[in-house]
């Protein structure tokens, strides 16, 4: 894939884009404000499917039971959206990838593949990926030939300056970001601390703008004040809508291209220019991110998903 092929590839989008979303939607409570988002800007995003990933924390049991609640999560965004009946959601990876070679299959899996295959030339998909790169890495693998058919937007990692890399989507599954970020697809890496770090909130805003204007707004505001036990003075992290951000205005998302990272044992980047060329994320306009995302949520007409003008 020459460099020329990856750099028009990685031009931010200015009209409407097919897309899909990856997302491990029970790990945290960001993932379903990433989900409404994209829902919620059509203009801008045609959300064809939703995969489910793996993920295992404190919140699951294993990567399979991460990726079942995260499935069912999913759904109950859906139902509160009044979505249930025009997006097709698909179980992802039952585990993590075993070693870098060999894909983990599942319907997900199977699902983007058959999606990317079908687009055109001229109309990439783009992929959505708030988890672990499981399900992306697989289908890359089963089919290597759809890298010419998509463009992946990954939150994973941390700002390439940082003295390590430590991240839950990147290490949950080395391998699978290993295979992210080594074969030569068109990437949008969206790192964690120290770039969307900065889209905070708190629970106080939230049910200023959200809460009781929607069954949606209302939920978003309850499942943020009960993830922690004490959120007196506390600020929450909504890390996964950085990437629906870039796709709404690519402006609010300042990005640079540059040689692909190189991931090592130590969960430290490395870098070689004369690997293939990704785009990253720099930075981010918290203020107009959220303006957008409070008003689409709130202005949302109740039972169908989609905000009022």
């Amino acid at each position: 894939m020459t460099d020329a092929f990856l750099v028009s590839r990685l031009v931010p989008p200015t009209g409407r884009v097919s897309a899909v979303m990856d997302t491990d939607t029970y790990n945290e409570v960001d993932d379903q404000f990433a989900l409404a988002y994209a829902l919620l800007s059509a203009e801008r995003v045609n959300l064809k499917a939703i995969y489910a990933a793996p993920f295992l924390n404190e919140r699951s049991s294993c990567a399979a039971d991460g990726m079942e609640k995260s499935l069912h999560e999913i759904e109950n965004v859906l139902k509160l959206m009044g979505r249930t009946d025009d997006i097709p959601c698909f179980e992802g990876s039952r585990s993590f990838m075993l070693d870098p070679k060999t894909p983990i299959e599942s319907p997900a899996a199977q699902d983007l593949v058959e999606r990317a295959l079908a687009q055109t030339g001229e109309d990439p998909l783009y992929v959505i990926a708030i988890g672990a790169p499981t399900n992306i890495a697989s289908a890359l693998l089963l089919e290597p030939k759809i890298a010419e058919h998509i463009v992946v937007l990954w939150l994973g990692g941390h700002a390439l300056e940082y003295e390590n890399t430590e991240e839950f989507n990147l290490f949950q599954d080395i391998h699978a970001s290993r295979t992210l970020l080594d074969m030569e697809v068109p990437l949008v890496l969206f790192p964690c601390e120290g770039v969307a770090s900065r889209l905070c909130t708190t629970v106080p805003e939230l049910r200023f703008y959200l809460e009781g204007r929607n069954q949606l707004g209302s939920y978003l505001c309850d499942i943020v004040e009960h993830y922690e036990e004490n959120a007196y003075g506390w600020s929450k992290v909504i890390w996964d809508v950085i990437t629906v951000a870039w796709l709404v205005n690519a402006d609010w998302v300042p990005t640079a291209l540059m040689s692909s990272p190189i991931l090592t044992d130590q969960f430290t980047w490395s870098f070689d220019p004369r690997r293939h060329l990704i785009r990253v994320a720099r930075f981010v306009e918290r203020d107009a991110v959220f303006a957008d995302l409070f008003h689409k949520i709130s202005g949302m007409t109740s039972g169908k998903g989609r905000a009022q003008g």
